[in-house]
């Protein structure tokens, strides 16, 4: 299919037809233009990670900014959050396949977090049928005819919202002027030239998420971003509108001074707190004194956690932006009654306890979680549509409280050998194309499997890496435990790429060098 591009840029790939309803040429217009305006500052922002994280290497402390006080101390708050952002008690995550998407929308939840990141891999297909899938359902004509049954949408949907890829991947399909276009910058220009009038035209708008971020830079880079694409698009400034996940370390003492830089753009933040526990293992991995326990152990309750949770809470409220609390894996279990009332009530806990702090909602992976979780927010909002008016003054958070990483113990064999199931698993599938895999009654994405891999080089490096009886994590260890966890992955009867994910696990788990993110070498393997 031979389509009309901008000037100076490639593409890749197999253009089906349904996709030349996307990549037309004023879309990518404006995908070239914003590359062209802000690839220089992706750069500098992502070499800037880089050095920061050598610091911390050589043993640098995160803190609070010295230079940004004053937006800490000063008396400001986001603009209005629009009405269709108000009621966001329970918001429902999931990749961008047409029956996600359908069954996502019809799920009963306030809001829809539709990921192009995350719970996606981002093979050509998956990444441009979704903005297909999107710009369908936005005009209710999406629909699925699947093993005997018919998909469509109901009368009554969730308020959209789309998380674009983080700063540090690439579209390597798309070039322009013989670079690789940023796949943030890729996705969210086509969704919002595709979609932006048609969901304010139905009461709603353009609103995002936004991954990953280290910095209120990074936060800045999207802020302009979103000032030249109304601009382009004709949009007044202030409609796009965005929640930022605090799902690293270091944006946790800057998450101010983000609400700030997108404060005309701002829709609050969200506690992410499995990629939070993948960025805490990375950003201290050579620290001796850092260890975490078991993956299972690590939980909100945990010091360290309910220190980021509560300052998030705090900080949004105080700004007058929606607080939004994070993802429970758990996921209902169908043939096991016992175990799903386990799992239900890990549930319930994890609900009430957000809305209890004053959290505005919380997220959930599947739509049969939707009713018990609306159930606690419910219970404590009645018929309010948020508790931004809850300050809560009494929650002091120090950058100890913070850096306070407990609990170490105990790390298992169970522990060990679950962290290595879970990575094969879950980067088989991924390189199979799903990024969204239910694995041992929890829902998997690419940041839970983050953390299983990272944990595991961790434990090989850290004097306090040792299993309940002594025995040391070591590398031939993890080696000789890899093809075990590959046969019982292999016997589930799976689908995914597992020989090849053992490997990969292996060399990211005992090589010297740590990978950065697990999805940059698998991206060139798809």
């Amino acid at each position: 299919m031979a389509l009309t591009l901008p000037q100076g840029m490639e593409i890749k790939a197999e253009i089906l037809p349904a996709y030349e309803d996307i990549l037309t040429p004023e879309a990518l217009a404006l995908v070239a233009k914003l590359h062209r305006a802000f690839q220089p500052r992706r750069k500098e922002l992502l070499a800037a990670r880089v050095e920061r994280a050598k610091r911390l290497d050589a043993g640098e402390r995160p803190d609070f900014l010295a230079e940004t006080k004053a937006i800490r101390e000063g008396d400001w708050k986001v603009a209005p959050i629009p009405q269709a952002l108000h009621c966001r008690r329970v918001e429902i995550t999931g990749p961008v396949d047409a029956k996600m998407v359908i069954n996502a929308f019809n799920s009963g939840a306030d809001s829809y977090m539709t990921d192009f990141e995350d719970s996606n891999s981002p093979n050509w297909h998956n990444q441009i049928q979704g903005q297909v899938n999107l710009k369908a359902a936005i005009r209710r004509t999406l629909a699925l005819e699947q093993n005997g049954k018919t998909y469509k949408l109901n009368d009554k949907i969730a308020t959209l919202q789309v998380r674009p890829r983080g700063w540090h991947l690439d579209e390597k399909h798309v070039l322009i002027d013989g670079e690789r276009v940023s796949g943030g910058i890729f996705d969210f220009a086509l969704f919002l030239f595709h979609n932006a009038r048609e969901q304010i035209a139905r009461g709603a708008g353009p609103f995002f998420y936004l991954p990953k971020m280290e910095s209120h830079l990074e936060a800045r880079l999207w802020n302009d971003i979103f000032v030249m694409a109304q601009n382009e698009i004709g949009l007044p400034q202030g409609t796009i509108k965005a929640t930022v996940l605090i799902e690293t370390i270091l944006a946790a003492f800057e998450m101010e001074e983000i609400l700030y830089e997108l404060r005309e753009h701002s829709a609050g933040l969200n506690a992410g707190r499995w990629d939070y526990i993948f960025s805490c293992i990375k950003k201290f991995k050579v620290d001796k004194n850092f260890c975490l326990a078991d993956r299972a152990k690590v939980t909100m309750t945990s010091p360290f956690m309910r220190a980021y949770a509560l300052l998030l809470l705090k900080t949004c409220h105080k700004r007058g932006a929606p607080a939004i609390g994070g993802m429970s894996a758990l996921i209902p279990i169908k043939n096991d009654p016992e175990k799903n009332a386990i799992a239900m009530a890990g549930i319930i806990n994890d609900k009430k306890r957000d809305a209890t702090d004053g959290y505005d909602g919380g997220w959930v992976a599947h739509p049969g979680l939707v009713e018990p979780a609306m159930k606690e927010f419910v219970a404590v909002l009645g018929d309010k549509l948020n508790q931004f008016e809850k300050q809560r003054p009494d929650v002091e958070v120090k950058a100890a409280d913070l850096l306070d990483f407990q609990p170490e113990t105990p790390i298992t064999e169970a522990g060990l050998r679950m962290n290595i199931n879970v990575g094969i698993h879950y980067l088989g599938a991924w390189l199979a194309g799903n990024g969204c895999v239910p694995i041992h009654n929890l829902m998997e994405d690419a940041a839970t499997a983050e953390i299983s891999r990272s944990q595991v080089w961790q434990w090989i490096r850290s004097p306090k890496g040792k299993l309940e009886d002594g025995t040391k994590v070591t590398a031939d260890l993890v080696r000789k435990l890899i093809p075990e966890e590959l046969a019982k992955v292999k016997e589930t009867g799976a689908v995914g790429h597992f020989d090849r994910a053992a490997v990969i696990f292996e060399q990211m788990s005992t090589s010297e060098n740590f990978e950065e993110f697990l999805t940059l070498p698998l991206y060139e393997e798809i």
